[in-house]
């Protein structure tokens, strides 16, 4: 699509909802967020102790379920790309919408792999839910290389908040104050206004 249909969306899309495909992918995703969020929060409580190297594994493996989830979403916004935004709603708040969506698209790519090349560099087995060893990228440098990426890894994880707390006061502005029916795209079931 070209830069003026990804900041208005799809014009010709009919649907004021998402596919069933989108919607999944969307709160798998949103889960497998917020449940990274709670392991990095348990790790750090736990620091030291085997479990927190169980929690540790389990972050990574939940990102890097993240990672493949993320790029299979964009390839399928080629299939269905994103709904057009309110004719009514401001250039700015238009910007801002698909600035978010695209700064997390970044940010759920740019974690997994920062972590991956963390624990690659660190030359660390990845057990993906314990199911098989995740292949570790070609990176070395040891120790230092890996506090290097966990150090970048840190910082996109401030950005990811700075995401988070966007796209959920848009939404709720969206469905409290404007109105317009944009939360009803993500979660269907709510009654149109």
């Amino acid at each position: 699509p070209s830069w003026c249909s990804a900041l208005g969306g799809n014009m010709s899309q009919p649907s004021p909802v998402y596919s069933n495909v989108s919607i999944a992918l969307h709160w798998t995703i949103a889960l497998l967020v917020f449940g990274q969020i709670g392991l990095v929060m348990a790790h750090d409580v736990t620091h030291g102790s085997d479990m927190s190297r169980t929690l540790l594994n389990l972050h990574k493996s939940g990102g890097l379920l993240i990672l493949a989830l993320t790029l299979v979403r964009i390839g399928w916004r080629f299939k269905e790309p994103m709904i057009a935004l309110p004719a009514e709603m401001p250039g700015w708040e238009k910007l801002l919408a698909r600035g978010t969506q695209i700064g997390f698209y970044l940010v759920l790519i740019g974690l997994p792999l920062g972590g991956w090349a963390a624990s690659s560099a660190a030359a660390r087995d990845i057990s993906f839910y314990g199911l098989f060893n995740w292949p570790l990228l070609p990176i070395g440098g040891g120790r230092d290389a890996a506090r290097q990426f966990i150090e970048m890894h840190e910082l996109g994880a401030k950005a990811l908040y700075v995401l988070l707390f966007l796209h959920i006061a848009g939404a709720l502005k969206h469905q409290f104050i404007d109105k317009d029916n944009i939360l009803r795209r993500m979660l269907p079931f709510i009654r149109p206004r």
